[in-house]
This record gives C-alpha cells, sequence and structure tokens, in this order.
C-alpha cells in the first residue's frame, strides 16, 4: 500500500532549524525566534488536511515515511515510521520527530533528520523566504498497493 500528498509552504525570515528533536511545518504565517522548530509556514495544510487514505496508511507501526523537502535549489530527504493510532488531527501543524511520542501534530516518529541536522543550505534558503514542497510518500511493507 502506498500514498502520497504534496504540501507547499514557503519561509520566514525568522526561521532557524535549530531544535534538536523535530521539525515542523505549519499553516500558521507568523513565526518568534521561540519557534526554533518550524522551519516553513503558510502551509496549504496541516495534518487533519491529509487525506484519508493517506492518514489511514500512515496510522501503523509498519508504515515507512519518506519526506522530500524542496527549496531554493536544495532537498532534503526524511524517512520516518508511522504509528498505530496516530491521530493526524491537528489542523494547522505537521510535526516530525526523532522520538516515539505522538499526538494530534506529529506525521512522523523516528526521523532520520531534525531541524538541527537540515542541510544549511535549505534552511538559508528557508529563512530568505522560499517557497518549499514537502512531498510524502507513505508506504506499508507487504500491503498490497
Amino acid at each position: 500500500m502506498e500514498a502520497r500528498e504534496t504540501i507547499v509552504c514557503r519561509g520566514h525570515s525568522l526561521v532557524l532549524g535549530t531544535h534538536p528533536t523535530t521539525f515542523e511545518v505549519t499553516c500558521e504565517e507568523h513565526l518568534t525566534e521561540n519557534g526554533n522548530c518550524i522551519i516553513a509556514v503558510g502551509a496549504d495544510k496541516g495534518c487533519a488536511g491529509l487525506s484519508p487514505e493517506f492518514r489511514e496508511c500512515l496510522a501503523h507501526d509498519d508504515a515507512v515515511l519518506v519526506t522530500r523537502l524542496r527549496a531554493g535549489g536544495f532537498e532534503a530527504v526524511i524517512r520516518s515510521r508511522g504509528a498505530d493510532g496516530l491521530l493526524l488531527n491537528h489542523p494547522a501543524d505537521l510535526v516530525w520527530r526523532r522520538s516515539t511520542f505522538t499526538c494530534g501534530r506529529t506525521i512522523g516518529i523516528c526521523s532520520d533528520q531534525v531541524a538541527a541536522t537540515l542541510p544549511r543550505e535549505l534552511i538559508a534558503a528557508l529563512k530568505n523566504g522560499a517557497e518549499m514542497t514537502v512531498t510524502l510518500t507513505v508506504t506499508r511493507p507487504g500491503q498490497g498497493s
């Protein structure tokens, strides 16, 4: 089984990209320096806006999420896991976590990258307000397409 989503968002002058355990994309338009996990604002959807098919596929322990972030000619690929019972119900936020903590904002756990480890060129492009495309692909091994 596989499902895909695309999210369009943009950077902000206060993007820091220094959080050691998460990164976040939000529909919100504002950002403060305290939001060092937020790498993009103005997203066209949050967790609750993802398709029912995508949300169903991701809400299993065997789900594998590959996230591609593209902005300013730079790209990062992040590998994460889904989890049984992911809520995916936050209207504005999507959060990728290094830990296994889940809440309504969590889209991926056990992520192999966080804000602090994303390519600095990508973060610089976002700090300069670049538009970003987030491509999400979730698969469940052994499940039919």
